[in-house]
């Protein structure tokens, strides 16, 4: 829009005319403000390579308006950031102090700088500046790192090698997936590293690898590293062990823990009796004190063979029971013997057209076996059922029937179950056994007590948001 200026502003001004441009923004400069406060173009231009005649914005530029787009739109696709770019390219040259161009955002380009970032050895170094810069200008507290892994599957074809590959899924184990593992500040839930891998890896391998990129970019001592069961394996602890941190999660109930256990809830269970456990409380909304869970601890000495010689260190054992989880244990159960009653007794349907019986004793024990099992409720329901037999008298031969012709006796036998009764004293003393984890520790007491470890934990749900932004729910 031009407008003609009067004589007397014409004379302080020095103009005739006045040229004024409007551009839509939304909240572009502001997204732009924060980057440029973390200094993110310059760590991108420090990092990434530059061909010596490469024209227009530098990478770094072009990445965090690239990012201003994505978070303001809501569009991650690459057609569609030349066409925004073309209505604001006088804001964005104010902004960035370099002619911004629509060319600069084409698609062959934005291509270009995406395998750039795809690469560890431009990534790893800036996410590592990046950190680095983020804590310091923040001063955000590093004592705990949360370390969880997803998947992202999708409808891709599935090639030899490629990032896109079949694995045990949660979401759609029809559908091909990539993995993704993330380590996160808390209580922010900053992301401070993240690693896209292909789908058909297991979690296990991946926490190293994670955790020492993120020492390298905290460089700090003492960080307490909190992940699910996944991250207690052995090695990993042993890890951490030797790098002076400390860890936090639950053990998995498999291998010997799985035996252990049995052990360490029997205590349990006669120190609940004897009021020894120690009460774990938390503040609900009305800022009222809330029983969250009560439990003991012991101490160990844990033991791992290395090629150096055997590595031990001191943890303790956290055996934790939550009233909440052995109400939805219980429930569980409930249904489980619901659905086995159900299904029992369907294996016997009444005579009629359609309704196929069970002939043969071993098929009907079978087949409660295969219901029981897989409803997991074995040992907890006894089923009675009769042999119910049928005799019928046929002529030999064809023709209507005398006294003289032969006869014949058929008999025609079926399974009938009777009833189905729960054994209520195994399912009131597996009830008794519900609600009980176990968590591991090397974290002295001072630091990490029996309450602060079980609400630390509880926490869990910051790591879970980031992946629910990354998935778009």
């Amino acid at each position: 829009m031009i407008i003609h200026l009067s004589e007397q502003v014409q004379k302080r001004l020095g103009k005739t005319e006045l040229v004024i441009i409007t551009e839509r923004v939304d909240d572009v400069a502001l997204l732009l403000g924060q980057m440029m406060k973390r200094g993110l173009p310059e760590i991108l231009d420090n990092h990434l390579p530059k061909h010596w005649q490469q024209r227009g914005l530098s990478w770094g530029w072009t990445a965090v308006i690239w990012l201003a787009y994505i978070l303001t739109e809501g569009d991650h696709r690459k057609v569609a950031v030349e066409t925004s770019v073309t209505g604001m390219t006088h804001t964005l040259s104010q902004l960035s102090g370099h002619t911004s161009r629509a060319l600069d955002f084409s698609d062959d380009r934005l291509a270009h700088l995406l395998s750039h970032l795809s690469k560890a050895t431009y990534w790893h170094p800036i996410e590592q500046a990046l950190n680095e810069r983020s804590i310091t200008v923040h001063d955000l507290p590093t004592e705990v790192i949360r370390c969880d892994a997803t998947t992202v599957s999708g409808s891709h074809d599935v090639v030899e090698g490629g990032l896109v590959q079949f694995g045990h899924s949660k979401d759609d184990p029809n559908r091909p997936q990539i993995k993704i593992m993330t380590g996160a500040l808390d209580p922010l839930g900053m992301p401070l590293a993240t690693d896209v891998l292909s789908g058909e890896r297991a979690d296990d391998g991946l926490y190293t690898a994670i955790i020492d990129r993120l020492q390298r970019g905290l460089t700090k001592p003492g960080l307490l590293f909190v992940g699910d069961c996944k991250m207690s394996a052995l090695e990993i602890r042993a890890h951490l062990a030797s790098q002076q941190h400390a860890y936090l999660s639950p053990l998995p109930l498999t291998g010997t823990t799985a035996e252990q256990m049995t052990t360490w809830i029997s205590q349990g269970v006669a120190q609940a009796k004897a009021g020894e456990l120690q009460a774990i409380v938390s503040i609900n909304d009305k800022d009222a004190e809330v029983l969250v869970a009560q439990g003991y601890e012991f101490e160990r000495v844990c033991r791992m063979q290395e090629a150096k010689g055997q590595r031990q260190w001191p943890e303790r054992i956290l055996v934790i029971h939550s009233p909440a989880h052995a109400e939805q244990q219980a429930s569980g159960l409930e249904k489980r013997l619901a659905n086995a009653e159900t299904k029992i007794h369907a294996l016997t349907p009444a005579k009629g057209r359609g309704k196929r019986q069970i002939t043969e004793e071993a098929n009907l024990l079978e087949a409660i076996h295969k219901v029981l099992k897989a409803q997991r409720v074995e040992g907890l329901l006894m089923i009675a059922y009769v042999k119910q037999t049928e005799r019928h008298t046929h002529y030999v031969g064809r023709g209507r029937g005398s006294a003289k012709r032969d006869k014949r006796v058929i008999e025609q036998v079926r399974y009938q179950i009777t009833s189905i009764t729960r054994h209520d004293g195994p399912i009131a003393a597996l009830k008794a056994r519900f609600g009980w984890k176990a968590f591991v520790t090397n974290a002295t007491k001072q630091r990490l007590s029996l309450s602060d470890a079980v609400l630390c934990y509880r926490h869990a749900y910051r790591i879970e948001r980031i992946f629910h932004r990354l998935k778009s729910r």
